[in-house]
């Protein structure tokens, strides 16, 4: 159970101008003066294990978010988002007790109450509109084989992001309840946005929490833009988390998650067909 509290904002020492600042998660940067940075702790949820690091430095109406986690599905994509409103709430990361229909699987519709809506889609590319590239499944980070992720970007935000910065939350999704290294139906049956989708694919990963002051440094060097490759031939799907786009979120995702398990099962067929001769 994740205790209340956690992922909250780590206070980063103003340093001189082009000083290095080394930080949890391995992240070796320079940092410069006068832009606001903040550091965020990432803690599992759905004891998934997943663990990370994040950055926010804001300049102007620029914001760079960088990210490295660990424990995520190996070579899965991992839908990530700024969560939260600009109004002023205050929202935070859940705990296990947040669900509420006692299944043992905290789903994306149960936190959300806690965490809030998409404000912002971490995509390595293209547009970050919570409507359209909430789950844009072919233009979110892929973890590695080691399950590893590793993600930076800057983008241009509204000036309400900019003032409400500490309202926001970063959340990741996808869990493997059955440890197979794959989303898939057996782990966590199918999820609550879409039946079409293993619920392992939508559920929250990790969270952790904005908050506190920031200090006038920005790290502007160090990990590179985000892991994996866009995938091709895939559709831009809506919003995680937002009932009324879950079908149309869930085609791109649905997509990913078909590939992944036709082929893992056609290579449990090979090693069979090879051991039959």
């Amino acid at each position: 159970m994740m205790p209340k509290g956690t992922g909250r904002l780590a206070v980063l020492a103003a340093l001189p101008a082009a000083a290095v600042l080394t930080l949890p998660g391995s992240f070796p940067v320079f940092a410069e003066e006068d832009t606001p940075a903040y550091q965020i702790d990432l803690s599992q949820l759905n004891d998934s294990g997943s663990k990370g690091t994040a950055l926010l430095s804001v300049r102007g109406t620029e914001l760079t978010v960088w990210i490295k986690s660990e424990g995520m599905v190996p070579g899965q994509p991992s839908a990530q988002h700024l969560h939260g409103p600009t109004e002023g709430h205050d929202f935070q990361c859940p705990d296990d007790s947040a669900d509420t229909n006692g299944d043992g699987i905290l789903n994306n519709t149960e936190a959300t109450v806690h965490y809030g809506d998409i404000n912002i889609a971490l995509t390595v590319s293209g547009d970050t509109d919570a409507a359209t590239s909430g789950l844009a499944v072919d233009r979110m980070p892929v973890a590695d084989k080691e399950g590893q992720l590793s993600y930076k970007r800057t983008i241009p935000v509204s000036q309400d992001v900019v003032d409400h910065i500490k309202d926001l939350h970063i959340v990741q999704h996808g869990i493997d309840r059955n440890d197979n290294d794959k989303y898939d139906f057996e782990g966590a049956g199918k999820s609550e946005l879409d039946p079409k989708l293993p619920q392992e694919a939508t559920a929250p990963t990790n969270c952790g929490e904005v908050k506190g002051a920031a200090v006038g440094s920005v790290p502007v060097g160090g990990v590179e833009t985000g892991s994996g490759a866009a995938q091709a031939g895939m559709s831009p799907a809506a919003v995680i988390g937002t009932a009324g786009a879950a079908s149309a979120a869930a085609v791109g995702l649905l997509l990913v998650v078909r590939r992944r398990m036709a082929s893992g099962a056609a290579g449990v067929a090979e090693a069979k067909a090879g051991g039959a001769a």
